[in-house]
């Protein structure tokens, strides 16, 4: 427990205004849900033509088709034939979307035994990835770990450069190789001098790679085939960064990333971009796989653990209550 008193309200603060940024956020998908929400239900019952009209306001909003039939169904279970405002529709469904994250909010656990700790990050091209990387490697130095970052990315000489700056900036080493090097023998590599040097947590970045390329994903498995050759348990954790502009596509993604290199969690970044930001709760329908951040922004501090209740609030443009 802690002895300063000033600890805990410095933290509610914090939380606060990440909320904030959260909400703002989210306000092009919460936009599009509250007006609908609004025009389907001021001064009107629930009933099976309301309730339809729910269901495609949600799908509109990317939850998916199952995600939004049970959602609907699930609300109509205690209110149907009852007159219901906006604002409690808006409260009854980001509970009952709360309650559907709640299982996958988990932030990436460092395991301390296995060191260097391994993180493989994988993606399709512009989903940020790289700056995502940074943000993360930022986090963890601010736990008191030692960083060391892979530029694995060898494709394009500015994702080098890119991963370059950062750790430059958080004081973390960077492995890196020449434009068009080999990314598998880099990763060892990289691999080889973390372990010599004692660091806790190694972040490798890899080339941007459409789902739907064969040879890019088997890249991907060799780069995994030869982290094994010096510990048969890494990586440690495969993470991967969706754009959430991409709305149901994500879903694509993920099942093809899966059979490449079984993830451990995702990432979803540019949240405030997107009108689609529902897509993370058919994502938590679908795969269950953990959540470990969502990103509102460019800065460092706009990449934050992934919190079911904030996320539900925010997607409904409810208050932090």
């Amino acid at each position: 427990m802690s002895d300063d008193p000033t600890k805990g309200t410095e933290e509610q603060a914090e939380g606060g205004r990440w909320f904030g940024r959260l909400k703002s956020g989210l306000g092009r998908s919460s936009d599009k849900l509250t007006g609908g929400i609004a025009d389907i239900f001021t001064k009107r019952k629930l009933d099976e033509e309301s309730l339809a009209e729910l269901e495609e306001l949600l799908i509109m909003a990317d939850l998916g088709p199952a995600t939004a039939a049970k959602v609907a169904d699930d609300f109509a279970g205690a209110r149907f034939g009852k007159e219901v405002t906006p604002e409690e529709v808006r409260g009854a469904l980001a509970e009952q979307i709360a309650a559907i994250l709640e299982p996958v909010a988990r932030p990436m656990e460092i395991d301390p035994a296995k060191k260097p700790f391994t993180v493989l990050v994988v993606g399709v091209n512009g989903t940020g990835k790289t700056t995502t990387i940074g943000k993360l490697a930022k986090r963890l130095r601010d736990e008191g770990r030692s960083v060391m970052l892979c530029a694995g990315d060898t494709f394009r000489a500015a994702a080098i450069e890119q991963l370059q700056i950062w750790g430059e900036r958080i004081g973390a080493p960077v492995v890196a190789g020449q434009q068009g090097a080999n990314p598998a023998g880099l990763a060892f590599d990289a691999f080889v001098r973390a372990k010599a040097e004692g660091a806790d947590v190694l972040l490798v970045d890899t080339a941007g790679r459409l789902h739907n390329k064969a040879h890019l994903m088997e890249e991907l498995e060799k780069i995994i085939r030869v982290l094994r050759k010096h510990d048969d348990s890494a990586p440690h954790a495969t993470l991967l960064v969706l754009d959430a502009t991409t709305g149901q596509n994500a879903l694509a993604q993920v099942e093809t990333f899966q059979k490449a290199a079984p993830l451990t969690g995702l990432i979803v970044t540019k949240l405030d971009g997107s009108a689609r930001g529902g897509v993370i709760v058919a994502l938590a329908e679908r795969f269950g796989l953990p959540v470990n951040a969502v990103g509102v922004g460019e800065g460092a501090e706009d990449l934050r653990p992934f919190s079911a209740r904030d996320f539900a609030r925010g997607l409904m443009g409810l208050g932090d209550q």
